[in-house]
């Protein structure tokens, strides 16, 4: 967990990017972004330099001998402000640019338009003096942190349908879907990356052993992880962010993923999203394979049709959908959630309270999580209702005691001690054949039962007594006050 001190460290450098003009956060996190990265690309260098020193094997470097000058640890030491904000604006930033070169890495394409817009020097020297005192890029669980504090404050978030995915939620959907170091893992409206950047860091911390091995580590690093998004500027920050949690080629692709464009089909073994649930869609160009298996206009709907698609046999996916995906009353509706039941295998609804994604949207919403099949294969259904997630439910997501997450982790990997939970616990399982008896509907609420305890009150007569003795007290009362303002007037 990212430190007060940190926090404190990250708010002055945010603060100097607003007094000097730039206001808008996705722009601070951009131009912030670009700096952590270049800071980082030279204590990597450094480290490997001392490692070739040590190995005596020669190492050839990403700052050939002529941009030396180019790398933080140089540049930061430079004489003036103004010097060094020549040297980052006309000598740096045009390298990073071109670092990749014309090959089609996620980061030569997304940086090719990328601006330097920090206007003064003094402003960049005070930004650099900030980020030079933040946590190395080597300690990795300190920069996610970092980063992830950064993304918080993206406070334009909500439009479009697009709003951040809490860290806490999205490390939770990893932690249950377990991804392995053979898995090929999928994003269709990314964001900021979190769900990829999780997912690698869970294979980090949990199959390290896969980097002594040739080909995992080879497909970690470039045919492990792939993400959408129609938003430049979003693919830009999830490129880095990608990058600066040490995955050197993410396949990340500015594409529609609804779209006739999107060819994908069977590609993937593993789905986290937490795709839009409304916004603009233009209805002509989605691709008829997804209005097959149900038409309608509703983006919410079309992505689980995607994720279906998209998934190999024997693939799995774990998604964020709104309330409305699991009883809606619309043939697109029953039509999405019977065509998983029926087709595939249904494991389980994890319902979310509404403020889990306060302060940019109160919607309710539950993970689903099913595996592609095609012959069917949905016996018992797993729900559980989350009452509670670390954090207060209002606008201010203060964290408190309260917290059913690490229950749901610990019941989702232990199902067969479920068999025999009651519909009035928080968890339970649901037959398949039920839910086709009540029209395949996936509300928690439809099944659950609620133990009411009889309270007993006391007869109406002892009741009236109560209350003619509380009348004379309060007559009582009343006189007293008034022989005390008569004897005061006296």
């Amino acid at each position: 967990m990212i430190t007060g001190e940190i926090k404190n460290k990250v708010d002055k450098i945010w603060e100097t990017f607003w007094t000097g003009g730039i206001t808008n956060p996705l722009t601070v996190i951009e131009q912030f972004t670009y700096l952590l990265f270049i800071k980082s690309l030279d204590e990597a260098e450094t480290i490997k330099e001392k490692e070739g020193e040590i190995l005596g094997i020669p190492f050839e470097g990403i700052f050939p001998e002529d941009k030396q000058h180019l790398r933080w640890h140089r540049f930061k030491q430079l004489g003036s402000p103004e010097e060094m904000y020549r040297v980052v604006s006309d000598e740096v930033f045009p390298f990073i640019k071109n670092l990749h070169g014309k090959d089609n890495s996620a980061y030569s394409k997304y940086m090719g338009d990328a601006m330097f817009l920090i206007p003064t020097a003094n402003m960049l020297a005070k930004i650099v003096e900030g980020i030079d005192n933040l946590p190395p890029a080597t300690d990795r669980d300190a920069q996610g942190d970092l980063y992830e504090y950064l993304l918080s404050k993206l406070s334009t978030s909500g439009t479009n349908g697009q709003f951040r995915t809490p860290r806490h939620i999205i490390q939770m959907i990893v932690e249950l879907m377990k991804p392995t170091p053979e898995d090929i893992i999928i994003d269709p409206a990314m964001g900021t990356a979190g769900f990829l950047v999780a997912a690698s860091e869970y294979l980090r911390k949990h199959h390290n052993d896969m980097f002594l091995v040739q080909g995992l580590k080879e497909h970690y690093h470039n045919t492990m992880f792939y993400g959408n998004d129609m938003d430049r500027t979003m693919l830009r920050i999830g490129a880095m962010n990608m990058m600066l949690h040490g995955v050197d080629n993410p396949n990340i692709d500015y594409r529609d993923s609804l779209s006739e464009i999107n060819k994908d089909k069977e590609k993937y073994t593993l789905v986290l999203a937490n795709p839009p649930f409304k916004g603009s869609l233009d209805y002509e160009a989605v691709s008829n394979d997804l209005l097959k298996i149900a038409k309608t206009k509703k983006t919410e709907l079309l992505f689980l049709s995607l994720f279906i698609r998209i998934l190999k046999p024997g693939g799995r996916a774990a998604v964020i959908v709104p309330d409305g995906v699991l009883f809606g009353s619309s043939k697109a509706h029953k039509t999405i959630r019977k065509e998983i039941i029926d087709n595939h295998k249904l494991e389980a609804i994890i319902s979310m309270p509404s403020g889990v994604f306060k302060p940019y949207a109160g919607v309710s919403t539950a993970i689903m999580i099913f595996t592609k099949t095609g012959a069917g294969g949905t016996d018992n259904v797993w729900f559980y209702d989350m009452k509670a997630d670390g954090f207060s439910l209002d606008d201010k997501r203060t964290p408190i005691e309260e917290n059913d997450i690490p229950d749901i982790i610990e019941r989702f990997n232990n199902l067969e001690a479920e068999k025999e939970r009651k519909r009035t616990e928080q968890s339970f399982f649901v037959p398949v054949e039920e839910l086709r008896e009540n029209d395949y509907d996936l509300s928690i609420n439809k099944y659950k039962e609620i133990e009411y305890e009889e309270v007993e009150y006391e007869k109406p007569e002892v009741i009236l007594k109560k209350i003619e003795v509380y009348e004379k007290e309060i007559i009582n009362g009343i006189k007293e006050l008034k022989d005390l303002v008569k004897d005061v007037v006296r």
